[in-house]
């Protein structure tokens, strides 16, 4: 099988790729039967040589992935990461037209991958996000109650790095991601599956930014959208 990844940025400390979505990072309980990851195929393009995922992206989730290429190098970055010295762009397809910009300040309970821990309370942790909109698209088609349906494209600067936290944040100030099966609107997930012919969580990483753990050179690294989100843009003129 082809790889999947595509690399982004490479030198002898660090390797960062574009992941498509579908694709799992490492192994999960959540998915105990899937066997592809980014990992394995991080190490084909590091030549057959270990890597080590800095951060995380949610399986459905497409873009910016960075891995470090050694343990020291790992344990900077992690560092760096833990410290909210990394700062990290996504773009979203939202539903309805959020304000131009804003700051979700909303803290989240942590969500186990354990099944086992379902059902147990877990502990409340800070969480913020600040967004941007981009551009706003309304649309001829009713599929709630309304004659017109209105969409929003936004730009999500996460300050924390709490699981599913664009996804639940968005859905806490009501505009859900598009493509969203936990968090977002089963109708309007419907309407663009149906319209662009594939159901993918429209929520790609674009953008990363940090100080390099060796040179101390400012890195940042953009990656390109996937077709399949691209093909939505066309709703949006503005774009």
């Amino acid at each position: 099988m082809l790889n999947p990844l595509f690399e982004i940025y490479c030198d002898q400390w660090l390797l960062a790729v574009h992941k498509p979505s579908g694709l799992l990072v490492h192994r999960s309980p959540i998915d105990k039967h899937e066997t592809e990851f980014a990992l394995q195929y991080a190490r084909e393009l590091n030549g057959g040589q270990h890597v080590y995922p800095i951060h995380r992206l949610d399986r459905p989730t497409s873009g910016l992935l960075l891995f470090a290429r050694d343990s020291e190098t790992a344990r900077i970055m992690g560092q760096a990461m833990m410290a909210g010295a990394v700062a990290k762009t996504y773009q979203a397809v939202v539903r309805g037209w959020t304000p131009e910009s804003g700051v979700i300040d909303h803290a989240l309970r942590d969500e186990p991958e354990d099944r086992r821990l379902k059902g147990q309370e877990q502990p409340l942790r800070e969480a913020c996000t600040r967004y941007r909109r981009l551009a706003t698209t309304e649309l001829p088609v009713e599929i709630e109650r309304y004659p017109t349906s209105r969409y929003s494209l936004v730009e999500l600067y996460p300050k924390t790095g709490r699981k599913h936290q664009l996804r639940r944040h968005m859905k806490h100030i009501n505009h859900p991601i598009i493509g969203d099966a936990n968090h977002g609107r089963g109708r309007h997930n419907r309407y663009f599956a149906e319209r662009f012919g594939h159901g993918r969580l429209l929520l790609a990483a674009t953008e990363l930014r940090f100080q390099h753990p060796v040179t101390d050179d400012e890195v940042v690294l953009n990656a390109p959208l996937e077709k399949s989100f691209q093909d939505v843009l066309s709703l949006f003129s503005a774009v």
